[in-house]
């Protein structure tokens, strides 16, 4: 089993449901501005709904990364994801930063996003850490608690296989210039972004990054959060995108989780453990 079979390119279509944890990781105190937490409660409130139908109208199915606390605020969107037919895969609980946290307190989070899951019903198969920011821990974690994939390195744009000794699980690599963050976060405080693009600019720019994948045989990754992109004319930007992926006949749409499940079973890809970075502290002092 090849992971592409015999397409040129295959995409995971992912939303990050971040609502308002990623604000918090930046201090609780947010917490008490109405305008800042409304900002990031429209994403399970109103662009999951609508990401969604757009979804069904393609009958395309999709992966959704939900930190544990969104699990928690917003239960009815987890449900309403599962009863669309989508993958639900973990996102942490508190959407703070992996490789900053003391390896305990990041398996505590870790465990406390799995068990907001859990109690929605989700045994999720795959993981991705907050802003992608895994320690080099994180992948052990994935593997320990028997899941297949994470999505959150960035040192390929294929699948790969990482070897943790007694096990494997497979990268799925993202990517920031797939992401919708960069291109629409807009807060002014805490500044999480400083520019709004025009949808179409962006379309422009991931119809192009698609075109470039299907000649080098890639996997187009996209990442987006539906507090961004969950937006009208961003929706309808994701929209032309959809329409233009299915207008080749060698680009197939498909969910992380099953991707896994190819990458994992190719054995072509032949499994690399992690390779940490050792400092020479001659050269680079703290």
């Amino acid at each position: 089993m090849s992971w592409h079979g015999e397409h040129r390119a295959v995409c995971v279509f992912s939303f990050d449901v971040d609502a308002e944890s990623p604000i918090l990781a930046h201090s609780a105190a947010f917490a008490d501005h109405a305008m800042t937490m409304t900002h990031q409660a429209y994403g399970p409130l109103v662009g999951v709904g609508r990401i969604l139908a757009l979804l069904a109208e393609y009958n395309l199915k999709s992966t959704f990364f939900v930190p544990g606390l969104t699990a928690d605020r917003y239960p009815q969107a987890v449900e309403a994801i599962l009863t669309g037919g989508h993958e639900v895969a973990h996102h942490s609980y508190s959407h703070r930063n992996a490789s900053s946290l003391p390896p305990g307190e990041e398996r505590a989070d870790f465990e406390r996003g799995l068990a907001a899951l859990q109690r929605c019903g989700v045994e999720p198969k795959g993981h991705r850490a907050g802003l992608w920011e895994a320690s080099w821990g994180t992948a052990g974690l994935v593997g320990e608690y028997g899941m297949l994939y994470d999505s959150s390195l960035m040192d390929d744009d294929k699948p790969y296989v990482i070897d943790l000794g007694d096990r494997r699980i497979a990268e799925l690599p993202p990517h920031w210039s797939l992401d919708d963050w960069e291109q629409y976060a807009y807060l002014p405080d805490p500044m999480i972004g400083a520019v709004i693009e025009s949808p179409k600019k962006v379309l422009e720019m991931w119809k192009g990054e698609l075109e470039a994948m299907r000649r080098y045989q890639c996997l187009f990754m996209l990442t987006c959060h539906p507090f961004l992109s969950g937006r009208p004319s961003r929706v309808e930007a994701l929209r032309s995108l959809i329409e233009f992926a299915l207008s080749f006949n060698d680009v197939e749409i498909i969910t992380a989780q099953e991707l896994a499940v190819r990458a994992l079973a190719d054995e072509a890809l032949v499994a690399r453990p992690l390779a940490p970075v050792v400092v020479d502290p001659e050269i680079y002092p703290n």
